[in-house]
């Protein structure tokens, strides 16, 4: 697998783009200091829930690269919830960064980083699960949304 094709990799550089967006053309306030400064929350829970969900998988013994085959399917934690929470994580630190942020450029960053897990990783992960898990697979997606 390329590294560039990574989550990860989209995450981070989504979020270098939205800091130089920012900085060199913010086009106008959404939110004002100190409100802004409530993004923070928003980050450290995205965090929190990426990174839990990535404990799950490594403390489950499943594999947790996007484009790898799947190791076991888990109804464990918020997947009982979301199908991605790891997914949703990082998409909820993206858009807590925006808000700290306050200007209206940096939006582009959760936007992108939707459209690439909602219509290319997901639908990659979700015909792997469907392959691997058949019907169990077809049943946790009738019971659990895909975002919320």
């Amino acid at each position: 697998m390329k590294w560039y094709l990574i989550p990860m990799t989209h995450f981070y550089i989504l979020a270098c783009v939205m800091t130089v967006f920012h900085w060199s053309m913010p086009f106008s306030t959404l939110i004002p200091s100190p409100w802004n400064w409530l993004g923070i929350i928003l980050c450290v829970a995205g965090v929190g829930l990426s990174g839990i969900h990535a404990r799950l998988f490594f403390h489950l013994g499943t594999n947790i690269y996007t484009f790898g085959e799947p190791g076991q399917m888990t109804t464990e934690a918020f997947y009982s919830r979301t199908r991605n929470p790891m997914y949703l994580g990082l998409l909820v630190t993206l858009i807590g960064l925006a808000v700290v942020f306050g200007t209206v450029s940096p939006l582009v960053g959760p936007l992108v980083f939707f459209a690439l897990a909602n219509f290319w990783y997901i639908p990659w992960e979700e015909r792997a699960m469907a392959t691997k898990f058949g019907e169990a697979y077809a049943e946790y997606q009738k019971s659990v949304r895909r975002w919320l």
